[in-house]
């Protein structure tokens, strides 16, 4: 699994095979493969539509829309609500319910670092996306999708985003920090917190300290990440 695709999101089918389609994710332009019982077709004006519309998150870690037949279908948090309104949600011309909180538009700055604590603890899934399994750019991306901000799938694609920063007290909470391995590869990500802290997943979503050097794990009592740039992108 290299990355997931939440309720809602939608894409294009670059091939289609009997059982698996190679598709092109419209969000983050990132490739993969999915089941193809596990999509619907739509237009192209249904597509367009949904490009040029502002999306509208689900906002609880754990909820449900139901059908006009009273199915219900487990949506976590982030998931895509198209065109929602007065608790309704449109896929085709079938309608759902959601009565949960919802996010839209750009939330300011400081939002970016209590969506992070939403997902604390949540444990690390290579590939994962949602606060049951998340690896360390999937939750640096959904932190600031939710929040309204766009960022690519992989650490190495979100460090070339934004605005370096020369010292880490140039940061405030919220900006990203990146880490590399010893060659010189880019391979892990964090969002920066008060106090020299960073939140990150590194075997589950959890908070350590930030040095000149990198991340400094207190249960370890050692550094687990040498750290190579730090973004501002808000």
């Amino acid at each position: 699994m290299t990355t997931q695709m939440l309720f809602g999101e939608h894409f294009t089918v670059l091939e289609k095979g009997k059982y698996w389609s190679k598709i092109r994710l419209f969000f983050d332009d990132y490739e993969g493969f999915v089941d193809n019982k596990q999509y619907e077709e739509i237009s192209e004006d249904y597509f367009h539509k949904l490009s040029t519309t502002k999306t509208i998150y689900s906002g609880e870690i754990i909820d449900f829309i139901s059908s006009n037949t009273n199915d219900l279908i487990t949506i976590p948090l982030g998931s895509c609500l198209p065109f929602f309104y007065n608790n309704q949600l449109l896929i085709n011309s079938k309608k759902f319910l959601y009565e949960g909180s919802t996010y839209t538009g750009k939330l300011p700055k400081n939002e970016i670092i209590k969506k992070a604590f939403t997902f604390l603890n949540t444990p690390y899934l290579w590939g994962g996306k949602t606060p049951f399994g998340i690896d360390c750019s999937g939750f640096t991306q959904m932190v600031y999708k939710i929040c309204g901000y766009k960022l690519l799938r992989n650490a190495s694609e979100q460090a070339k985003q934004g605005e370096v920063l020369s010292f880490i007290e140039e940061s405030e909470p919220g900006d990203l920090a990146f880490f590399d391995n010893e060659d010189g590869e880019i391979i892990h990500v964090g969002i920066i917190l008060n106090d020299y802290n960073i939140i990150h997943a590194h075997g589950k979503v959890r908070i350590d300290t930030l040095d000149h050097s990198g991340i400094f794990n207190a249960d370890l009592q050692k550094h687990t990440h040498k750290l190579r740039v730090i973004k501002k992108l808000i």
